[in-house]
């Protein structure tokens, strides 16, 4: 059985492309204050940790249930609407969050993690066809889950 990744493989290259420049921020912040450990109390430091930090927090998680909901057969337009989701969600959230700060980011922050989050744990690794095939296990997966 070959079981192809492709959608969730694209998904991984360009968060991996976006992850260098939120790195790079948080870096050269550090360079230009002096600030080894921790904020400093900087706040501009603050939300470039945070949005790197929030975006390596929850894009793996993520990318690994979209892989799961892949290779169980969930539909295209399915990943193609949760990766999109994810992407333009955390986009708009670093941006945000490190030109604004805090509270006009929960929005996005909140939005993004629900429906990625949600969406493919639940259609895609719980109403996939080999999960049905196996009720029983899917009973015991959404009752110690939901």
């Amino acid at each position: 059985m070959t079981t192809s990744m492709s959608i969730t493989v694209l998904f991984i290259g360009l968060f991996a492309l976006i992850q260098i420049p939120l790195t790079v921020m948080v870096g050269y912040r550090r360079l230009k204050t002096g600030i080894q450990f921790f904020d400093g109390g900087d706040q501009t430091l603050l939300r470039r940790m945070r949005a790197h930090g929030n975006f390596t927090e929850t894009v793996p998680i993520v990318l690994l249930a979209m892989a799961a909901a892949e290779v169980t057969g969930m539909p295209h337009w399915a990943l193609w609407a949760g990766g999109l989701s994810l992407l333009v969600g955390r986009v708009m959230h670093a941006a945000i969050l490190i030109t604004k700060g805090w509270g006009e980011s929960a929005g996005v922050w909140n939005g993004s993690n629900v429906l990625a989050h949600g969406g493919f744990w639940r259609m895609g690794v719980f109403q996939s066809p080999r999960v049905r095939a196996f009720p029983q296990h899917a009973v015991i997966v959404t009752k110690t889950f939901a």
